[in-house]
């Protein structure tokens, strides 16, 4: 009945980094906007947002080979990392904000300094990442960036990675010292716990959108509790799909024209992650090396110190795997529930074109522990099996969508998709997702939201000194931002 529905101007659905970024944005916008978060699960970022579930990489550009292609003719093209990289600075401004406030906690809870490497080994690829160098060191972004082929300064970058290694090995490394570690599940905490104390603000967990129905006035969501069963109505002027993998099926649920076509790939993960402190004390680097021919972009291997409680272990991987769930928690029918006639044709061409990809997933899924473990010896030849266990990533599901030519394509990234009014949006896909949340969220806000766009040009302005164009095309404009936002991050010390 009528007087059973709650009205609120936003209602997010996932209380994941992108919810919690987007509603404190919203909030920091409009005070007075009336929204709440709801989230499926028991508590926030317990999805791809949780840090065992991802790489906490502060996705930059730096180390990221699959970042930068190298053309058939030689040449590096670098412009997805710059690209990157000036999204993670507009993140990092934000956050820098949200602590210069001095209500929102401290930043070592989430973001650590920790230099980013590249290591690569034989003729072609020592090739390539010279060539990587020359391109990206040109670029004010990358002008800190250090390239060697000294085994004796390879040593001191990484330790684990040298001891033990063949020396007659041609082998090469590059270093940035500015890289970071990122807790996204600390961050993701604290923004829902920032948003909890503004005033006509709440996040509300154990909660599951199962109606969607466009009004004249937006959208009236049917939601049931999880646990009790019981269904509660929401009319929600503008609704955000912000539930990783399950925003698929809710974009389909909502019948919005600009959400038909679109397939999702579910691709899951694993790590193997050591916490014996002998050896986590040897590492302090996060190093990226070459993808397996066939390998989806997410799955380039890589050695990493993660800090996440205060703690520090290191994280390898990751190993790709498939599953037909949606999320880590979801269920093993999400795939198939997908399939609907506009997707199924895009979702076949993506399955006809994509045959060295399955093959990859297969020989994945296939692997024995030590499969996993002589992995590992690539970026640590020395590691003593007895240190590593096997910890379960989350799920990430891939774009799939129409494409003219080919009938369907795969896509890696993320993309947001609105109806033509700006009443609802969703986010698809994954990697870089969380690093670049911010960026990603102000593209969505521009869009849904394009009639407020003057009204909150200025606060804008406060929050964001400097926008991504700005970044890569003003080499002093970038160093004082990206130095501020290093002096407020508390970035700047080596020591955890």
């Amino acid at each position: 009945m009528a007087h059973n529905i709650e009205t609120v101007d936003a209602l997010l659905v996932g209380a994941g980094i992108m919810s919690a970024t987007l509603a404190v944005l919203l909030k920091e916008l409009d005070p007075g906007m009336a929204l709440e978060v709801v989230e499926q699960g028991d508590s926030g970022a317990v999805e791809s947002s949780n840090p065992w579930n991802n790489a906490g990489t502060g996705h930059a550009g730096l180390c990221e080979l699959n970042y930068t292609p190298q053309a058939s003719d030689g040449s590096v093209d670098i412009k997805k990392a710059v690209q990157i990289n000036s999204q993670f600075e507009v993140s990092k401004q934000f956050w820098s904000h949200l602590v210069a406030k001095g209500t929102f906690g401290s930043p070592k809870e989430f973001i650590n300094p920790t230099p980013h490497l590249s290591f690569v080994s034989g003729e072609k690829d020592t090739s390539f990442l010279r060539k990587r160098y020359e391109a990206l060191s040109q670029h004010h972004f990358f002008a800190s960036m250090v390239h060697t082929e000294d085994r004796a300064l390879m040593a001191e970058w990484m330790p684990l990675t040298m001891q033990g290694r063949n020396p007659n090995e041609k082998i090469a490394a590059t270093r940035v010292q500015t890289g970071t570690d990122v807790n996204f599940g600390s961050l993701t905490t604290q923004l829902l716990a920032h948003l909890a104390r503004q005033n006509n603000a709440r996040v509300t967990c154990q909660q599951r959108v199962i109606g969607l129905d466009r009004n004249a006035d937006g959208w009236r969501v049917t939601i049931k509790h999880t646990k009790s069963g019981a269904l509660r109505h929401v009319q929600a002027r503008f609704v955000f799909l912000g539930g990783g993998g399950a925003a698929l099926p809710l974009l389909q649920m909502s019948g919005i024209p600009e959400g038909k076509g679109y397939g999702g790939f579910p691709v899951s993960g694993q790590w193997l992650r050591c916490d014996n402190p002998a050896v986590v004390s040897k590492h302090h680097a996060k190093v990226y090396s070459r993808a397996a021919v066939g390998a989806p972009p997410m799955s380039v291997p890589h050695l990493d110190t993660r800090v996440v409680d205060g703690k520090t272990a290191l994280l390898f991987g990751p190993y790709a795997g498939f599953s037909t769930k949606f999320l880590k928690f979801g269920s093993y029918l999400d795939l198939f529930c997908s399939v609907r006639p506009g997707n199924i044709g895009p979702m076949l061409a993506v399955a006809r074109d994509n045959m060295d990809l399955t093959r990859y997933l297969i020989k994945e899924v296939m692997q024995s522990q030590d499969d996993r473990l002589a992995a590992l010896r690539n970026l640590y030849p020395e590691m003593n099996p007895a240190d590593w266990r096997l910890e379960i990533a989350g799920q990430r599901v891939q774009i799939i969508k129409k494409d003219a030519k080919r009938g369907g394509i795969l896509q890696f990234g993320t993309e947001v998709v609105s109806a033509g009014d700006g009443s609802i949006a969703a986010l698809l896909g994954a990697s870089p997702g969380a690093s670049v949340s911010v960026p990603i969220m102000l593209e969505l806000i521009e869009r849904c939201f394009a009639g407020r766009q003057a009204e909150w040009r200025s606060k804008l302005g406060e929050i964001f000194p400097a926008r991504e164009t700005a970044l890569q095309n003003d080499a002093a404009l970038y160093r004082q931002v990206n130095a501020r936002s290093a002096d407020i991050l508390a970035l700047n010390s080596t020591a955890y």
